[in-house]
């Protein structure tokens, strides 16, 4: 409701208000980048972007659309854009934004391009395309059904279906006691009154 108010007021106001606005995109699309900067990657800090997470974003974002983006496009502007170092920061990657953007959106000013990359970017995570997954058949749920195992292979495991272990394939003696290996705690007061 305030900010219909500012706009009736004065045109001025709505320069500020999309500059807020832009900001707010600008933090969107920091959370996008770091998300994709630590995926596959357990020593990434998500401050900075290999460059096969740079093109894995502009896939799962649709930066890359085949027709005038290619990932062949991503990977040069990527080399543009970084220092030395193999990697990029947010700032570069913004400026590899700005570089894909009249590209990809042809016939719009530099800024309306970029703001458009923004909503694409904006919101996305890492997409697991062809992981693979479990698969749960009837034959394999079956198949591994403890409570149907007979014979030996059922004395290998305990009412839950949890294994039992080295337990459940050996027979274990009790070799607890005052000598090593001794195999039958509590049972000298009865052997000595058997003797006698």
């Amino acid at each position: 409701m305030l900010q219909s108010r500012c706009r009736r007021v004065a045109p001025g106001l709505a320069v500020i208000e999309t500059m807020a606005e832009s900001m707010a995109n600008l933090a969107e699309v920091e959370s996008t980048f770091k998300k994709f900067a630590v995926h596959g990657d357990t020593k990434a800090t998500g401050n900075e972007m290999t460059g096969k997470n740079f093109v894995k974003l502009c896939k799962d974002c649709q930066v890359i659309d085949g027709k005038t983006v290619t990932s062949t496009d991503a990977d040069i502007v990527f080399s543009k854009v970084k220092s030395k170092s193999r990697v990029i920061t947010f700032e570069q990657f913004t400026l590899a934004l700005a570089e894909l953007a009249p590209k990809r959106f042809k016939g719009k000013s530099q800024e309306e391009a970029l703001q458009e990359m923004y909503k694409l970017i904006m919101g996305k995570e890492p997409a697991n395309v062809g992981v693979t997954k479990t698969a749960k058949t009837g034959a394999l749920d079956r198949l591994t059904d403890t409570s149907k195992f007979t014979g030996s292979h059922k004395e290998r495991f305990d009412e839950s279906g949890k294994g039992k272990g080295k337990a459940g394939r050996e027979e274990l003696h009790d070799t607890s006691g005052y000598v090593g290996a001794y195999k039958g705690q509590g049972t000298y007061e009865q052997k000595v009154k058997e003797g006698k």
